[in-house]
């Protein structure tokens, strides 16, 4: 089946996995860079996409290599405002209805600038977006969906641990960081503030996520903070898979009970099973089978991933087919929308070029991601948005001459 672009970027779509401090604007960090005389490596957008925001990247500390200049200028709720809105925009122009942005609030703290200072920032940048949005006719008709997002706060493996190489090389950049006071933060601090700062000042926390260096920094740290996220109806993913194998996407849907996985990319790769397990491939069977039956969601980031894993050279490559064809919950993100130079859109293009989905298959990955999102309303609002994208997603698929979708079909 063949896709226009215009289709692509017409339908409703979702990203829920997007770092905010991986998807600025170039102009713009370049803009607040030299307000916050902040040094760096090229003041024109053509001499950063060549020497930090590249293409092709050597490895993962390259890739995080440009979160050190993103990070240096993100220190302030001035600067944090104007990148949640200009990113509310972006994703706004392609189609994206529905966003869940994610960052480690700690990295903005600064004496007087608190994690709920942070947090408030961010939504203000976001709620102008959906406010604008909804003064539109089309969506005051209700010919369209409203613009609807959620944050999810970042707690980082290695905090409780030690700082990898590449992390004090960030650090060493960003010299005016209290760095004593973020490697005393811990994930169980974090999701109190967060708690707090969503039941007490009505802030749009959705979720709690664990990112940061896998190997050598287990899941097995952050239990006490998953499980009082837990216990405050606090929704949770973990990034695993991405940089260790399968009993990482393990840990963190037993040990910290996710009901979402980002990344996973490893979840059929038997031969990165580590655990004296008697057959690594029945393991990865039952584990996939878990997975789809739970329906636990996997964020999937095809281009980052080719970025920084050296064995996937085409979409082709990506596990995701198989996770298609076993009928996986699984929805397209950018993970970082500047780092990876790229757009949901473009996610799209990639991945229904590479595995020719049909009309059921291009359904389906669109809407799990409203399915699954940890929407910031009640179930019963949730239910009435995801009708009203679903609605959309039929007229503007009938407009285009994609074929209608068999209900039986949808799962």
């Amino acid at each position: 089946m063949q896709y226009t672009d215009d289709l692509i970027r017409a339908l409703p779509k979702t990203d829920l996995h997007c770092h905010l401090d991986g998807s600025l604007r170039l102009e713009t960090l370049i803009d607040l860079a030299r307000q916050r005389k902040v040094q760096l490596p090229s003041e024109t957008p053509e001499g950063l996409r060549e020497l930090v925001f590249k293409e092709v990247y050597r490895d993962l500390p390259d890739y995080l290599h440009g979160f050190a200049y993103t990070c240096a200028v993100l220190t302030d709720e001035q600067a944090l405002e104007r990148v949640a809105f200009e990113l509310g925009q972006d994703c706004l122009a392609e189609g994206v209805r529905y966003l869940e942005v994610r960052f480690a609030p700690q990295l903005h703290v600064r004496q007087g600038f608190s994690v709920a200072d942070v947090l408030a920032a961010v939504t203000r940048g976001l709620e102008r977006v959906r406010r604008e949005h909804e003064a539109t006719e089309s969506v005051k008709s209700g010919m369209e969906p409203p613009f609807r997002f959620g944050l999810i706060c970042c707690a980082m493996r290695m905090f409780t641990g030690g700082f990898g190489p590449w992390y004090r090389d960030l650090l060493s950049v960003l010299s005016h960081w209290p760095v004593k006071k973020v490697y005393g933060v811990a994930s169980l601090s974090l999701v109190r503030e967060v708690i707090d700062a969503r039941d007490r000042l009505g802030l749009p926390v959705v979720g709690f996520d664990l990112a940061g260096a896998e190997s050598g920094h287990p899941a097995s740290d952050h239990i006490d903070a998953y499980r009082l996220a837990l216990r405050n109806f606090l929704r949770r993913t973990v990034h695993a898979g991405e940089a260790y194998g399968p009993e990482s996407i393990f840990q963190g849907i037993t040990l910290l009970h996710a009901d979402r996985i980002g990344h996973g990319t490893s979840l059929f790769s038997a031969e990165q099973v580590q655990s004296p397990v008697e057959d690594p491939q029945r393991y990865v069977r039952r584990l996939s089978e878990y997975i789809a039956d739970r329906r636990v969601l996997i964020e999937v980031c095809v281009t980052s991933n080719l970025q920084t894993m050296p064995h996937l050279r085409r979409v082709e490559d990506h596990p995701l087919g198989r996770m298609i064809q076993e009928r996986i919950s699984v929805s397209l993100c950018t993970d970082n929308r500047l780092v990876s130079r790229t757009t949901i859109s473009e996610e799209v293009r990639k991945v229904v070029d590479a595995f020719d989905l049909s009309p059921a298959e291009l359904h389906r990955l669109t809407l799990h991601g409203f399915k699954r999102s940890f929407f910031p309303g009640s179930y019963k609002e949730k239910r009435t948005y995801v009708r009203q994208v679903i609605d959309y997603y039929d007229r503007v698929a009938r407009e285009h001459g994609i074929p209608q979708v068999d209900r039986g079909d949808q799962h």
